[in-house]
């Protein structure tokens, strides 16, 4: 069917997300899910971001491809994103690591996950892909990307942002001329190059590509039968395309999403301890740098069914209560104090409990007595009555996973032992 003139360049785009990324950064968050699946923002996952911004955008078609540890994941979208609707041209596959080519062949790279599912794509009957990471959160339109794709008659267009030169050499850098064309793909340079016009700022990849889809299956097939190939977009495909076809860079504060309240374009990769701790913790901002507020953008996610918060007690000494915080449903704070934290669905604090500064993921539960400050919970842990962390750096070292910057990770493996070893 050929489209309308008038028609959206995203009804006929799909969103191939990969999301097969273990996220070995965030330590033991990752030990039972891969990164996409991380909880961020007190009731979604990582991975709701990329997923909300290309419905949002009007794409309909939609693939995750997955590989390590994927049950959290491939459960959270059979619960929260199965809305899909063939029937209205939707669709919503998840694609798992399947041995589909061969009997010993898992994703080799980023480029290879897509090889594989060549077929699939091909189903969707599309014109153009838009190929996303997993695993950062940040608000876009990218519907707005695509119509520069399609403007410029690039063979790739590559998401980037804008940061300082001073920074650059943390992230892969697009050396651009003054029509914003690529003329140079530099992953991690020493030496970054600077922006045409702007000597303080660099342009950085954000892992977000649209091709056209003719053009990328070909690719990808010549790729697959390269041996000296490591089938990855960043290293193989994107440098090729830079070197021997149009390549331009799309800068995201032209497509990014704000309320108006957002002061500068909000993108984060919380694939630390301490980026994750921090961006969490950055929501209960008295104007968090990133609105999650703004129904006319919303974060698509699993929406359980919970009662609301809860808050009891009210002595001097024993006042259930939460300042500059975030605290999502089912959770009771009972005769404790919280701050400056963040509290996932289901948790429970504990008469005389005080907590600065946490962020507890679902179901913690808090006893009384204890002293939390400057931490990461996992899912489901409960905390000992009179626990005291962040306090004592020595001390949180010992039990706990403790980063340079002070933060520290909790997991229930973590008071097993602690509470073995003290007997």
């Amino acid at each position: 069917m050929k489209p309308r003139a008038n028609q959206r360049l995203s009804s006929q785009a799909m969103a191939f997300v990969l999301a097969g990324g273990r996220g070995s950064r965030l330590k033991e968050l990752t030990d039972k899910r891969a990164k996409p699946a991380v909880y961020f923002g007190g009731k979604t996952r990582i991975i709701d971001f990329a997923l909300s911004n290309a419905l949002n955008s009007g794409i309909r078609k939609m693939a995750i491809a997955t590989q390590y540890k994927a049950h959290s994941l491939i459960r959270h979208m059979q619960r929260g994103w199965g809305f899909f609707r063939a029937e209205r041209n939707e669709y919503l596959d998840i694609l798992p690591a399947s041995q589909r080519v061969s009997e010993n062949k898992w994703y080799l790279g980023t480029a290879d996950a897509v090889t594989q599912n060549i077929d699939i794509v091909d189903s969707y009957g599309i014109k153009y892909v838009v190929i996303l990471a997993g695993d950062h959160i940040y608000k876009m339109d990218y519907e707005v990307m695509l119509q520069q794709h399609v403007e410029t008659g690039a063979d790739v267009t590559i998401g980037c942002l804008t940061v300082p030169l001073s920074e650059a050499s943390a992230f892969g850098v697009m050396d651009v001329d003054k029509d914003l064309r690529i003329t140079a793909f530099l992953e991690k340079p020493a030496n970054p190059p600077h922006m045409p016009g702007d000597p303080k700022s660099a342009l950085a990849s954000m892992g977000i590509y649209v091709f056209n889809w003719d053009f990328l299956r070909d690719l990808l097939i010549r790729d697959a039968e390269d041996t000296n190939s490591s089938h990855d977009f960043g290293n193989d495909l994107i440098p090729d395309i830079v070197k021997n076809g149009k390549a331009m860079a799309h800068q995201f504060s032209e497509s990014c999403v704000t309320s108006g309240l957002e002061t500068e374009p909000y993108w984060r990769d919380v694939g630390t301890i301490d980026a994750f701790w921090q961006a969490n913790i950055d929501l209960t901002d008295f104007v968090p740098k990133l609105d999650l507020y703004d129904n006319a953008w919303p974060i698509w996610t699993y929406a359980e069914i919970k009662p609301p918060a809860k808050f009891i007690h009210n002595e001097a000494d024993r006042r259930g209560s939460a300042v500059s915080s975030l605290i999502a449903g089912d959770c009771i704070v009972s005769g404790s104090s919280v701050s400056n934290s963040l509290l996932f669905t289901g948790c429970r604090t504990h008469s005389f409990a005080n907590l600065e500064y946490v962020v507890a993921l679902p179901d913690v539960i808090v006893n009384r007595k204890a002293e939390l400050k400057n931490c990461v919970i996992d899912r489901g842990v409960i905390i000992p009555e009179g626990l005291v962390v962040g306090q004592d750096p020595e001390m949180d070292a010992k039990w706990f996973r403790r980063t340079d910057a002070g933060v520290v990770l909790i997991t229930q493996d973590m008071l097993d032992a602690r509470t073995r070893k003290l007997g």
